[in-house]
């Protein structure tokens, strides 16, 4: 079983799987995550959705922070969650994720979330995010930024088959 810190140490990395890459994290279930029912609660699976993507901004080198001192903001505008399978406390779970679309003013990801023990499905969906200004008006990604979104999924199509 993969050791991780009682209160869940957050690693990423970009890797293959099944012929595309995916920025993946792994993480424990947290006690305050689950409910009366001892299972996590439904509305942690979309926080974990947005580990995934807080990474996947990581990974593309762009910081979010500096994002939103450059003045833009990322909100959720759609989400989707299929719940598969219930997680549990101290259960060691992955976080894949993926590009499925990326414009100047918005950007669209996939989700895997995974126990690690068994490889069990236990939530999937995705996410559509706008960039706006600070005032909420969608602004368009400078060049810097949307270029470095653009080689992070250019490594994804060379992997493709």
């Amino acid at each position: 079983m993969n050791k991780l810190p009682i209160h869940g140490k957050v690693s990423f990395s970009m890797r293959e799987k099944r012929g595309y890459a995916v920025v993946s994290i792994t993480d424990r279930v947290r006690f305050s995550e689950t409910d009366l029912m001892a299972v996590v609660h439904h509305t942690n699976y979309l926080r974990w959705f947005e580990m995934g993507r807080v990474a996947y901004f990581r990974q593309a080198g762009i910081d979010l922070n500096q994002l939103q001192e450059a003045g833009y903001m990322v909100p959720i505008v759609e989400v989707q969650c299929k719940y598969r399978q219930s997680a549990r406390f101290d259960d060691v779970y992955e976080i894949q994720t993926t590009l499925k679309a990326c414009s100047r003013a918005m950007i669209q990801f996939s989700y895997r979330i995974l126990r690690k023990e068994d490889g069990v499905l236990l939530a999937e969906g995705t996410s559509k995010n706008a960039f706006v200004n600070l005032e909420g008006k969608v602004e368009r990604l400078t060049p810097v930024y949307y270029e470095k979104l653009q080689q992070l999924a250019a490594q994804e199509r060379e992997i493709q088959p």
